[in-house]
């Protein structure tokens, strides 16, 4: 895999340690208020639920699938809790931020040219779907809501 030890602990502090800090005073503030409807919405990615073949993508991809796993036993420890807290997770696939820049930053003309191939989502399309999982019904638990471009192979 390519990248540096450094790159990868940033993208596992980001990616996964991160995550789990948030939600875990996320869940822990709501449980202190008596909050037993709350949820918490993961940000993922498509890429947690298809490999990738760019070498230059396996290390994130591995976060990714963390996430999903983690989300997973997450749901599992709260059920075993009898809360009604709830947890999800929305895996977009290609979104045209800065993201691919970054990912590509030694070749930004790739980054370029992915957004210039196909109808890229945009941030407000994955904000509609965080919409769409908060106005969920309380006995409803939405898991995860896989959103790609209609062009998006993969």
């Amino acid at each position: 895999s390519d990248g540096t030890p450094d790159e990868w602990r940033e993208m596992l502090d980001v990616n996964v340690v991160s995550l789990c800090l948030c939600t875990k005073e996320a869940v822990r503030s709501m449980r202190e208020r008596g909050v037993d409807d709350g949820q918490v919405i993961h940000i993922s990615s498509m890429y947690a639920h298809v490999q990738q073949s760019r070498a230059t993508a396996h290390f994130y991809l591995a976060t990714k699938w963390a996430v999903r796993a983690l989300t997973e036993g997450l749901r599992q420890e709260l059920r075993d809790l009898k809360s009604n807290i709830r947890i999800g997770s929305i895996s977009p696939g290609i979104v045209e931020t800065e993201f691919s820049y970054r990912m590509n930053k030694d070749n930004p003309e790739l980054a370029k040219k992915l957004y210039s191939s196909l109808h890229a989502l945009q941030p407000q399309d994955v904000a509609a779907s965080v919409v769409h999982v908060l106005s969920a019904p309380k006995h409803v638990q939405i898991h995860d809501i896989l959103v790609r471009p209609t062009e998006q192979e993969g």
